[in-house]
């Protein structure tokens, strides 16, 4: 059971993560938004859609924490229904921009009705909610008998991980303030082991890339 106090700084991270998201917004169409084709973040976001394909191809798919909306518009081209969640504001105004079916809301309290969609899926997200077990719960409540849960964790043994657990923030976190936002790191069991009850683990995959 959760303190009042797990429930104050859980929700002092969530108006942090809201605050950083609704600056950064900008900044991301910039970096992310059409100008990095073929690039690393467009390879791991093709990967990603693949993913979900695989599972969500001519059904309705929701996406937990959908920013801009550069993921779901991928989505949208093979999915019978696409729908985006996200916290932030500023991000939801740029995927209204690309006509998406968008609102705004927070992963460990989604605002569907149970068994709302066939597939819910979550990338580059769940590391910076605090509750994650909360939001996997809240995931796996939207989704119809049968469906899928599609989860991203940020791997401990990355060099990001490494990176975060051996040394202060670094150049990257330094210019996109990203210290400033929870970060959790979970290695593939341990993240198995915060699946919900009733959920079980069909597929998993890791992503190495080595970039020049």
């Amino acid at each position: 059971m959760r303190s009042q106090t797990d429930e104050a700084t859980a929700d002092e991270h969530l108006r942090a993560t809201r605050a950083y998201y609704d600056e950064f917004s900008a900044r991301y169409e910039d970096r992310r938004g059409g100008r990095d084709v073929g690039g690393y973040h467009d390879l791991v976001d093709a990967l990603e859609v693949d993913f979900v394909r695989r599972f969500g191809e001519g059904r309705d798919v929701l996406e937990v924490g959908c920013g801009t909306g550069l993921l779901l518009a991928r989505i949208g081209a093979f999915a019978r229904s696409a729908r985006g969640v996200d916290l932030s504001p500023g991000m939801l105004e740029h995927a209204r921009e690309r006509g998406l079916d968008v609102v705004e809301g927070s992963a460990t309290t989604l605002p569907f009705a149970d068994e709302s969609f066939d597939v819910a899926c979550s990338f580059k997200v769940l590391a910076h909610v605090e509750d994650v077990r909360r939001a996997l719960s809240e995931m796996a409540r939207v989704v119809r008998p049968g469906g899928h849960v599609i989860a991203e964790f940020y791997n401990p043994y990355s060099l990001r991980g490494l990176v975060k657990k051996l040394g202060p923030a670094g150049a990257i976190s330094d210019q996109t303030r990203e210290s400033a936002v929870y970060t959790r790191f979970d290695a593939p069991r341990a993240a198995a082991a915060l699946m919900p009850e009733g959920v079980r683990v069909v597929a998993a995959r890791g992503v190495r890339i080595v970039t020049p």
